[in-house]
Formats: structure tokens, sequence, C-alpha cells
């Protein structure tokens, strides 16, 4: 504590402080909570989409869609040398079929992209542009795997597996898992979460391809890596549906619901907003906002974890924020895999690794099989029948250029596919 006291007035000695009116500043901040709540979830799902790619790229990047697209990846050009920037060469290799039949082609490879800082930023462009949900950094382990046809080397979706969730009620009730042995004991470092299973379009529609990268999530390619990486035996894998109960997971082999989250969707205000509660939280809480923006541990981390909500939360109580405008409900599915035969007996440290018994053949090819005969050709054939067969690519360059208007004008229908 001393030594908090000592940076805190180091720190101090140096700053400036705006003067702040707090009931402006809080008409401001009710006033685009309350326009954030009367969102649907799909509606607020674009709408930060929105917000991220036009902070994360905006001028640099795009100034007509036809133009040269991606100066903010400048320095990393294809490795075929054609001078052609990331984000056009991304655009471009999304692997789109000329006639229905031609997924039975496909020969599906799963490449670990975290070996290779040029996949790394392939990877990143697809999250960015072919998937309406933030793309957002998950504190923790990461591992981010590309879906690529080896035929054609196009792009078929993204995959990242993350440290899982701690408390997954229905999960861990499956389980049998105390809380002693799921975190003292870091057995939950056996588990992980699909925190991004994104299909390109349009593998998504027309060939139900989430289905596909969530199989290829459950993969040999992902087990390993997570071994390698953290030397950890991967034996189970969560992941949760985005919109309700309504799911790419229901009735998907070898995933299993485990039930309902009741968790709650918090509304984030927009990057403006944020600089104005930090404004107002330096001048009327110092403390407070220097331990949350300013601190540092002697690694460098921020002093305090989850520091955006915590400010958030302070502020919220400080200007007594109508919780209605704060959150939502908004239940998600829970779905498990497990690998083993005994993937719950490992779990609950009443066996050891030598005694695993592989409950499938979660090779990549035995799982991209699996996809295209059960799944992938039900979907093309009701598809044709009904006429609604297409290979319409989903690619969200041009929203960068676009008002929120022009955005839910042309996207809202797209959330979700």
């Amino acid at each position: 504590m001393d030594d908090l006291d000592k940076q805190y007035n180091e720190w101090l000695k140096d700053q400036t402080f705006e003067d702040v009116n707090t009931e402006e500043f809080k008409n401001d901040l009710i006033k685009e909570l309350t326009l954030l709540s009367n969102m649907s979830v799909e509606e607020y799902t674009l709408y930060m989409k929105w917000l991220q790619l036009s902070k994360k790229y905006g001028n640099k990047v795009f100034k007509k869609e036809e133009e040269n697209l991606n100066t903010f990846f400048k320095n990393c050009k294809s490795k075929s040398d054609t001078g052609i920037e990331l984000v056009d060469y991304v655009k471009n290799n999304i692997w789109i079929p000329e006639k229905p039949e031609d997924y039975l082609n496909l020969n599906v490879e799963l490449v670990w992209t975290d070996v290779d800082n040029y996949l790394i930023q392939i990877w990143t462009c697809i999250r960015d542009f072919c998937s309406t949900m933030l793309n957002n950094s998950n504190i923790g382990r990461n591992l981010r795997f590309l879906a690529i046809d080896k035929n054609t080397k196009k792009y078929l979706g993204a995959i990242c597996c993350s440290s899982d969730f701690m408390d997954l009620t229905a999960r861990d009730s499956s389980i049998g898992w105390s809380r002693e042995i799921k975190t003292t004991q870091k057995m939950i470092n056996h588990t992980c979460i699909g925190s991004t299973i994104v299909p390109t379009q349009p593998l998504g529609y027309s060939y139900v391809g989430g289905k596909l990268l969530a199989l290829l999530t459950i993969s040999r390619i992902v087990e390993n890596a997570w071994n390698k990486r953290y030397n950890d035996k991967l034996v189970g894998i969560s992941t949760t549906s985005l919109y309700g109960s309504f799911s790419q997971y229901n009735g998907l082999k070898y995933w299993k619901k485990m039930g309902h989250s009741s968790g709650k969707i918090r509304y984030v205000p927009s990057n403006n907003t944020i600089s104005k509660i930090k404004n107002w939280l330096k001048t009327n809480h110092t403390r407070k906002y220097w331990e949350w923006f300013e601190a540092k541990r002697e690694s460098g981390l921020p002093l305090k974890r989850d520091h955006r909500q915590r400010a958030l939360n302070f502020t919220y109580s400080k200007l007594k924020i109508d919780k209605k405008i704060q959150e939502a409900d908004h239940i998600r599915g829970i779905y498990f895999c497990r690998l083993f035969e005994n993937t719950d007996e490992f779990l609950r440290k009443e066996i050891n690794e030598s005694q695993l018994i592989r409950k499938f053949d979660n090779s990549v090819e035995s799982l991209s099989e699996l996809w295209k005969t059960k799944y992938a050709t039900n979907r093309v054939n009701n598809l044709l029948k009904d006429n609604k067969w297409t290979n319409e690519t989903l690619f969200y360059g041009d929203m960068i250029n676009m008002t929120w208007e022009e955005a839910r004008e042309k996207y809202l229908k797209q959330v979700g596919r």
C-alpha cells in the first residue's frame, strides 16, 4: 500500500484536470444507454460491430470500396508477393462455390495460426470482416486456427479456443465438478471454450458451415495444440449460443446441450462516451481513476483486472443510473463436448491421463466427412428444393464508410447468418 501511495502521488504531480459538468455528462450518458437499451440483441450486436470497425480502420483503410482496401496492414503483403494488401487479399480468397455440389470437393485443413504472425493477421481480418460479433481479445489462454480448403487455398472460417468460463452451472453440474477441484486444483485448465467459431459466407448459410467449424473446434489439431502450448491435457470443450436457444449446435453430433445460462448483456457505451467517463472519474474520483486506468503491476499489467467494467459500475452507481438501461437479460444455450468417454472422471480427478478412453475419431478428415454427409448435403438439398441456394458472400468491408442508419438498413437482416 505504501508503494501504491508513492506511485499515485508521483503521478498526481504532473496531472491536469478538466472541468466536467456532472449533470450534462449524466444526461448524455443516460441518452446513449437509453438508445442502446431500446435495441434488439441483433441490432445492438451490429451497432457495436459498426463502431468497432469504424474506430479500428476508419479512413486509415477505406476511402472507396473499389480502391486498395487496407493500409492498416501495409506491412503484411500476401505471400504470393503480388503486393495486394491483406484485407483485399482475404476478401478475394474466401471460398465461393460455382455449383451447389462443389462442397463435396473440399479438402479441409485446420491451421494453427499462432506459429506465424502472417497467419494471425489473416485470422484477424476474417474475424473482423466475416463475423457480426465484436472481435474482443479474451484474457488468458487463446489459440487461433484457420480453416482452409487445401485444393483451392481458399478460406473457410476462423476458430479461437480460449480459457474456459470459470462458472457454467449447467456444465459443472453435469460433470459433477466441485469448485475446489475446478479452481484450486486447476482442473479448469483441462477444458477450453470455443470463443470464436466463424464460417465465411456462403459456406455458413448455404452449407451450414457453422457446424463444420464447430466440429473442427473439437478436432485433434486443437487438442494437440492445447496440449503443446499449455502442457495441460485437453479433455472437454465448452461453447455458448449467440442468440437464445436457436443455435447451430442443436443436434450437432458430439456436442451436448447442458442447459441455459442466466447471464445478462451489458450495454457498452461508445468510445467517445468512455472517454467522457474517464475524464469525469479523473476529476471527481481521482484515486479510483488512477487505480483503474494508470496503475500497473511490476509485470506491466494493469493493477486491477476488469478495470473498464469496474469503472462503468462505479460511475453508474455514483450517478444513480437506472439498471434497466445498463443491461438486459440474455439467455444463451450452453454446450459441452467430451473428447473422452471418461472426461468427467478425469475432471473430477478420479482417474489419471493414462486411463482416458477416446470417445470418437476427432481427426479433421473424419469430422469433415461427417459434416458433408450428415449436415451439408441435407442443407443443400433443402435450399435447392426451395430455390434458396446462394453463393453470395458476406464481407463487412463497405460498412466502414457507412452511417449507422446505412449499416443497419443493409446488414441487420444478416446478423446471425
